[in-house]
């Protein structure tokens, strides 16, 4: 009788037959106190790309825990969401990582994907990492940012930039250039870091992408240090803006603000010429 007609779909409604549980999970919201999870399978950024885009670059789960920390209007990352106590078994970009991202990881990300941590260096205690259930959390290399908000500014990278430069360390350069080719500003990212970017690529693991890093700071031990930050300096040496900045018109650059401590060497101009001070 009317117990038994089957109930019909109505034409708004999609049908998640035959689909992940991790494709069903798309667009969770929570609160900013508890973070969000954002995921998607290879449509993280606006889906603007052409047909033969999709075909030639391959699919990759990208995905963004999502702490409150940033501007969102700003934020290159609010498209992907899964909630915090969702698990990602892929590789995670993450301050709390012990290990640096490297072509080591290329299967793990091929085949479970890559997420990443969005939140302030100076708020790290108010993040919860250890619901962050995620099995390979890493740290990324010293990189320089090209976003409009900190530009010039090593490793204060946006989403899209942490997730692209990961993705070319890995052996995935397709799909990283094609995230970043989602923004105007984002050749500027290609352009900063090309050199080191080139130079991670080509290490096997995160213990060579570290001394690759290392190697190139103290090459460019002027980046290494913190430029002082008193006015009263200035006063003192007026022509120290024109000296510390670069040919390329970059602002000024700051410390190192990753986990990776490197060494600083204190030399003097006195020591080295053997002058007398009298």
């Amino acid at each position: 009788m009317g117990n038994n007609k089957k109930m019909g779909r109505s034409r708004g409604q999609t049908s998640h037959r035959g689909q992940s549980s991790r494709s069903r999970q798309l667009r969770w919201e929570d609160s900013q106190a508890h973070g969000t999870l954002t995921a998607c399978q290879g449509e993280s950024l606006p889906q603007n790309y052409d047909d033969e885009e999709a075909v030639a670059v391959p699919k990759i789960n990208l995905a963004m825990w999502d702490f409150g920390q940033c501007d969102v209007k700003r934020c290159t990352g609010r498209k992907l969401e899964l909630r915090v106590t969702t698990g990602f078994g892929g590789i995670v970009l993450s301050p709390v990582g012990r290990m640096c991202v490297s072509k080591e990881d290329h299967s793990s990300v091929r085949c479970k994907g890559l997420a990443v941590v969005d939140c302030s260096w100076a708020r790290l205690n108010d993040v919860p990492f250890a619901k962050l259930r995620c099995s390979g959390p890493r740290l990324l290399p010293w990189l320089v940012a090209a976003n409009p908000v900190n530009y010039g500014r090593p490793c204060e990278l946006s989403c899209v930039e942490a997730l692209s430069a990961a993705l070319i360390i890995c052996g995935e350069e397709e799909m990283g250039n094609l995230l970043l080719g989602k923004f105007k500003w984002g050749h500027s990212f290609l352009s900063l870091n090309r050199e080191l970017l080139k130079a991670y690529s080509q290490c096997e693991n995160g213990s060579e992408v570290i001394s690759v890093q290392n190697s190139w700071l103290s090459c460019n031990s002027r980046i290494s240090k913190p430029l002082p930050q008193n006015d009263a300096v200035d006063e003192e040496h007026p022509g120290v803006d024109s000296d510390c900045d670069s040919e390329d018109g970059l602002p000024p650059l700051e410390r190192n603000l990753n986990h990776m401590h490197l060494e600083e060497e204190d030399t003097s101009e006195s020591e080295d010429t053997g002058e007398l001070v009298e």
